[in-house]
């Protein structure tokens, strides 16, 4: 069998085992943008820089893992996103190489730059500073069919958008880690989040809040999410604070674990949950389904929230049409508080 580029030579295949790993990096015509070969990392420098300039979409190798050793500059893995950028694989990998002698993220959107990325797991990435995987600051980030993994920084362990536009659609975050808040996403600075199915799982804040999701002055609205097994100091699953706006549509929180507010912490701060259910989160203290605080409003629409410890919601009585149970509710057995074997440094 031969496979004849546009752009280059004919090429022969031996078997059905040829992928795109063997391609140069090259024009590869209208339909598929810049083709990459595997782990070619100068190839993706430039084509990164290319489509900053032009736009343009980029197509990595399937199934091929993109290593980078050293940040193309002080903070970032990759060339900053200023342009309109999309990356598409298929269960295609980039991360940060655990052994760097260096700390950074995967990537930066800068302001009105666009970053599109399509069935990729972005690993690994280390920031001292916001968003150990990618850092949205003021631009538009969109998520398709994607994972944010073993990520950690100071705040927003996977993903931190701080006044810009965050999508994901059926994306997990999942086993980041943050020094402060928001372990999984930080929501930030009047950004608005919007998350159809996926999950953020396995998140964890270790010395604060948000530990799947703190949503810092700012709007998020999840739909078909599973929101599970993230562990904080305040807010384990969801911390809503500070006059932001959270709202859940056939949504779970479940097996969330924190000091205060396991499921949902909401402190001054408007949340609606639609056709969802909060269950099985574990509070060390109050507020094992939902902490609801400083005349925060909770608004449960045909939602349950049951079978949390200690309690379902607290204080008794400030989330409308939310009980509590006259007798305890153990914690799910294989759950601790902030386990230490849960998520780890990627260093």
């Amino acid at each position: 069998m031969k496979i004849i580029f546009p752009y280059g030579p004919t090429i022969t295949a031996v078997g059905a085992g040829l992928c795109l790993a063997v391609m140069p990096t090259a024009p590869a015509g209208a339909d598929d943008g810049t083709r990459v070969r595997c782990n070619d990392i100068p190839g993706l420098v430039d084509a990164i820089n290319d489509a900053n300039t032009n736009g343009g979409r980029i197509t990595l190798a399937p199934r091929c893992t993109y290593t980078l050793t050293a940040p193309d500059n002080t903070d970032d893995g990759l060339p900053e996103i200023t342009g309109n950028v999309t990356i598409s694989g298929r269960d295609t990998t980039i991360r940060r190489d655990p052994d760097a002698a260096e700390s950074f993220r995967i990537f930066h959107v800068v302001e009105d730059g666009t970053l599109t990325l399509k069935s990729l797991t972005i690993r690994n990435g280390l920031s001292t500073g916001s968003g150990g995987g990618i850092l949205n600051e003021r631009g538009t980030l969109n998520l398709n069919d994607s994972v944010i993994k073993d990520n950690f920084a100071a705040s927003g362990g996977g993903l931190y958008n701080i006044g810009g536009q965050l999508a994901l659609d059926r994306t997990t975050v999942e086993r980041n880690a943050s020094a402060s808040f928001g372990g999984g996403v930080a929501n930030d600075g009047g950004g608005t989040m919007t998350m159809k199915g996926g999950a953020l799982r396995k998140n964890r804040a270790i010395n604060n809040n948000g530990g799947g999701l703190e949503n810092i002055v700012g709007t998020a609205t999840l739909e078909s999410v599973s929101v599970q097994g993230n562990t904080a100091l305040v807010g384990g699953g969801i911390r809503n604070p500070n006059g932001s706006t959270v709202n859940l549509k056939s949504s779970t929180l479940r097996d969330n674990i924190a000091v205060t507010g396991a499921g949902l912490s909401n402190l001054a701060s408007t949340a609606t949950l639609v056709d969802s259910l909060v269950t099985r989160n574990t509070a060390i203290t109050a507020g094992g389904g939902i902490l609801n605080e400083a005349n925060g409003h909770v608004t449960l629409t045909r939602t349950r929230v049951v079978d949390n410890a200690p309690d379902n919601c607290s204080p008794d009585g400030s989330v409308p049409g939310c009980t509590n149970s006259t007798t305890s509710v153990a914690p799910p057995p294989s759950q601790k508080f902030l386990p230490d074997d849960d998520v780890k440094d990627p260093k």
